[in-house]
């Protein structure tokens, strides 16, 4: 029997991840969704020995795993692109290795983008956790506009899933120093500056594994980057002014204003 055309590829990018729990939990969460026509590709970003060979026997977990492998560590932008050209899916789920996805995430995103063809993308609220249990709900806004990404990216980047077809057109993820830890704003602003927007389902279909003071643990050089990505977006979107210009230096001032 011919099999189904694989509808969805789910893309996760993994380097030296040591909480073995929490990659098997994130990585069971998507096997052990109510859609189930999906395939699984995960990138090993140059992980060391230990962590590339247990990588390899959670792979052996089913099938439809596909565990591509880097020589050397080159980080998330790159290993996602990676994965991008092997996709054969025309949806891509992202999923990130330490959080966990509702059962229900795949189906309602599907259905969401088979119904609203003027979406490029769509996220979903989130439960936010760390290894002391559930901390707090996030409700990102429904339709983003421009001024929402003042503050900070109004989508949840590993909840997202994208039609293959947009991320394609604008080339993936762009990989740089100054996109690290930033790849996901980069591409949301550059697929707005290109007429493609999203959407974020309001049900939290997702845990978003996040540490309370985790914006404060980011360096100086990182924050910097994320300063020019700030100033390259708001320009490009046409949001860049005298009034906005606080919103491009909010890195160092979270970091100097307590």
């Amino acid at each position: 029997m011919k099999k189904n055309k694989i509808e969805i590829s789910i893309l996760m990018s993994v380097y030296n991840q040591t909480n073995h729990k929490a990659l098997e939990q994130a990585i069971d969460s998507m096997l052990n969704q109510t859609f189930s026509n999906f395939e699984f590709l995960i990138y090993d970003d140059g992980s060391c020995e230990k962590e590339r060979t247990f990588l390899q026997e959670v792979a052996k977990k089913d099938s439809r795993i596909c565990l591509l492998r880097g020589k050397e560590n080159k980080g998330l932008a790159y290993g996602l692109n990676q994965c991008l050209k092997q996709a054969k899916g025309r949806y891509i789920a992202r999923m990130d290795a330490d959080d966990i996805s509702e059962k229900e995430r795949l189906q309602v995103q599907k259905e969401f983008l088979d119904l609203h063809l003027e979406y490029a993308f769509v996220g979903t609220s989130a439960i936010l956790f760390d290894e002391q249990g559930i901390w707090s709900v996030r409700n990102m806004i429904k339709q983003p506009r421009a001024k929402e990404f003042l503050k900070y990216s109004p989508y949840i980047h590993p909840s997202v899933m994208f039609r293959k077809k947009i991320l394609e057109e604008v080339n993936g993820y762009q990989v740089s120093k100054d996109t690290l830890r930033c790849e996901d704003y980069e591409l949301f602003m550059r697929l707005y500056c290109n007429g493609m927007y999203g959407y974020n389902i309001q049900q939290p279909l997702f845990f978003y594994r996040e540490d309370r003071d985790w914006y404060d643990k980011r360096t100086w050089r990182q924050r910097i980057a994320e300063m020019k990505i700030r100033y390259q977006g708001f320009r490009k979107m046409g949001i860049l002014n005298w009034k906005t210009l606080i919103y491009v230096g909010k890195p160092i001032g979270m970091m100097v204003i307590p």
